[in-house]
């Protein structure tokens, strides 16, 4: 006799959602600005919210957290559909740490992925975002964004060239990098604030994150001619899209 009995679902775990983390805290003091440089003008609005908007473009996304320094009030006067918590740390691991932290205090699940992405990065595309879910939602790890080393790599010693560092497996890092959110919290938390990069984390606890392959227009805005660059390239997009 067949069991025709209901199977229940009512311990089935609910499927892995996806966040975005933004830290959101740093000075910029590399870049000349008189300020934060995320919240700097660039192509008519601070750089921050163009970073936003390649988050805000993706409809798989649950919710995008930023995270910012005690004090800081920038997001009270901007119309941006984020969440903001002010745990910013004194590095940018201890910022994404209380981030993932503070997502967890929202509702999120250790299971559930995040993609954690600079500021700075403010040419980020829709696109690239959606390329990184697809390649790393069936990836046990995750992975992070990166371009091949384009350039000739070179070793100094005392202010001169010591060597040249074969570049055919050289990568660099950009983000977002996209991890399961509790794995990169107790990563964090191994590793220390001495990491520079969510996958540095990730790998001192023995994980080899995924290659993703991005954009070179995917830097980081560091310098002061970087603004010039990211202004440029902002424009020329806008300019496409209307045309």
């Amino acid at each position: 006799m067949t069991d025709t009995t209901p199977i229940s679902l009512k311990n089935t775990p609910p499927p892995a959602r996806l966040w975005a983390l933004i830290p959101c805290a740093g000075t910029g003091s590399r870049s000349g600005a008189s300020g934060p440089k995320q919240y700097q003008s660039v192509a008519g609005k601070p750089m921050v919210l163009h970073t936003l908007q390649a988050f805000a473009d993706v409809p798989r996304l649950a919710g995008v957290l930023v995270v910012v320094s005690a004090g800081d009030t920038f997001f009270e006067s901007v119309n941006a559909p984020v969440l903001v918590a002010a745990c910013g740390g004194s590095t940018r691991a201890a910022s994404v740490f209380n981030g993932l932290q503070a997502l967890l205090d929202q509702g999120a699940d250790a299971q559930d992925w995040v993609l954690v992405h600079d500021a700075a990065r403010c040419l980020l595309t829709q696109q690239q975002v959606d390329h990184l879910i697809d390649q790393c939602l069936p990836d046990a790890v995750g992975g992070l964004l990166a371009l091949k080393l384009p350039d000739t790599l070179k070793r100094e010693e005392g202010g001169r060239v010591a060597g040249t560092v074969d570049r055919a497996d050289k990568w660099l890092a950009q983000t977002p990098q996209m991890f399961r959110l509790g794995a990169l919290q107790s990563a964090l938390l191994a590793a220390g604030d001495a990491v520079t990069d969510e996958s540095s984390a990730m790998e001192w606890v023995g994980q080899r994150p995924l290659l993703v392959e991005g954009s070179a227009q995917n830097f980081k805005v560091t310098y002061r001619q970087d603004f010039a660059l990211a202004e440029a390239i902002l424009r020329a997009r806008t300019l496409s899209a209307t045309s």
